[in-house]
């Protein structure tokens, strides 16, 4: 499973398609073989993108946490593993399905913004401006304080 880490921007041609940015392309890993799985986020109005292996690994720990049996839990399973398989053209391109484009308008500029590791975000680049630009410093300070500071030693990431 592929740590993917940064923030490029991209921009989609008249096929809904996009050049994979070489910056993140090249942290993939063998296994990665150019399939990946695009969803649509149901945090923000953005699409995820999870290298298939990672989207595999995450199905798998629903399955293990979600029972289909319960109406809930079905609900949520069929919402988090609805998602389409697309791969790297042979000039390293990914098309967006129509059916997820509709997610992120009729944008022409996006941002692929990488959420540590497991999936990339990919936002219309004026909706991701207005999202980042709601938050202050101080803000996010605040809040790594409150959800960070108070950290036991066991909980920490070596």
């Amino acid at each position: 499973m592929s740590l993917i880490l940064g923030k490029e921007y991209c921009r989609i041609d008249g096929n809904g398609r996009f050049k994979f940015p070489v910056a993140l392309k090249k942290q993939l890993q063998p296994e990665d073989d150019g399939r990946f799985v695009i969803r649509q986020s149901i945090y923000a109005e953005c699409l995820e993108l999870w290298t298939y292996a990672s989207f595999y690994a995450e199905v798998e720990r629903l399955q293990k946490n979600l029972n289909p049996y319960k109406p809930e839990d079905r609900m949520l399973l069929r919402k988090l593993t609805e998602g389409n398989i697309i791969e790297l053209d042979t000039n390293d391109r990914l098309l967006i399905p129509a059916e997820q484009k509709s997610r992120i308008g009729n944008a022409k500029d996006i941002v692929l913004i990488s959420l540590g590791g497991n999936f990339i975000e990919i936002w219309d680049h004026d909706k991701y401006n207005q999202m980042e630009g709601s938050g202050s410093d101080t803000e996010y300070v605040s809040m790594a304080s409150d959800k960070l500071g108070n950290l036991s030693d066991s909980n920490k990431v070596e």
